[in-house]
């Protein structure tokens, strides 16, 4: 890796701490749903954007239903997800628990994908639970039914983008594949339409008591813009640069940048249980993403 990938992947890892930060500022004033749906709306608007400037040529090869049903898993149901966390955890616990995203695809995969589940990865799927219960109850946050909701609005977060991958293995990459900000922009079009009727209907049902202030509009456009539609960017471009797997290194970066913003922006307390459980986290998906050695094969016999 060269100097200029390092510094994409801090980067990157930096962009996607902070939507922690951002969903943790919106999403107690205008609510979990408003947030994610104005969310994956600006992703959408940044991304057509980006394409124009680009002058790509948007066309999805027959692909677009298979790409906006991945919106909906990739993007509409986490991003609804981390704002119903917003609410109930401080920004550094769902930070860490994002970090759970190839643990819990390794699951998926066994369990969905038949993929096998080898010794190591079943032991870093086992660290991470360990993790996880070591963050939730000794954190500086009390253990609490609110708690526990938030850590599993997490986990269904991580699921998702776990299923995600093999679905885009299926669905995009194996049918020739498409030009990554294509894809991207797609799914965020998926994503949309399927927030939509649920923001429409709960804005008529129970608006918002208030539509926020500047501070929570600033942190919204930052959330879309710069959180969904650049970081898809700056991520799919890694990807093509140093390849999937080094890019998904970024899973170790994020917490510890959305433990800092949010000490350093919200007054979150920093507790041992922080480094700990996160550690645990990390070490975890160290785990599953390392390769296991292969086996060598005896040598024959001489005669």
């Amino acid at each position: 890796m060269k100097l200029s990938d390092y510094v994409r992947l801090l980067a990157l890892a930096a962009i996607w701490g902070a939507s922690f930060l951002f969903m943790r500022i919106s999403a107690p004033v205008l609510g979990a749903l408003p947030t994610a749906f104005f969310r994956v709306l600006l992703g959408a608007i940044g991304l057509a954007v980006i394409l124009a400037i680009l002058n790509t040529s948007v066309d999805f090869n027959g692909k677009l239903r298979q790409i906006m049903v991945l919106g909906v898993i990739n993007s509409g149901i986490p991003f609804l997800m981390y704002s119903v966390a917003a609410l109930l955890l401080p920004a550094g616990y769902s930070a860490i628990f994002n970090a759970t995203t190839p643990m819990m695809g390794v699951l998926i995969g066994w369990m969905c994908f038949n993929d096998p589940l080898t010794l190591k990865k079943a032991a870093g799927v086992l660290i991470g639970i360990m993790g996880i219960t070591l963050l939730t109850s000794t954190g500086p946050v009390t253990l609490s039914m609110s708690v526990v909701m938030g850590a599993l609005a997490c986990l269904v977060a991580t699921g998702c983008y776990g299923a995600a991958g093999f679905l885009a293995k299926r669905w995009v990459a194996d049918k020739g594949g498409l030009d990554a900000k294509l894809v991207a922009f797609g799914s965020q079009i998926g994503a949309t339409l399927f927030l939509v009727p649920f923001f429409g209907i709960s804005t008529a049902i129970n608006p918002p008591t208030t539509w926020g202030n500047p501070q929570v509009w600033i942190a919204l456009v930052a959330l879309g813009f710069i959180c969904t539609a650049c970081a898809y960017i700056l991520y799919f471009r890694l990807i093509a640069d140093i390849g999937p797997v080094r890019s998904l290194s970024v899973t170790f970066l994020i917490p510890p940048f959305g433990v800092l913003w949010g000490v350093m922006f919200l007054g979150e307390r920093l507790s041992a249980a922080h480094l700990y459980g996160g550690g645990l986290i990390c070490l975890a998906v160290w785990f599953v993403l390392s390769k296991s050695k292969p086996k060598q094969e005896p040598a024959p016999a001489s005669d």
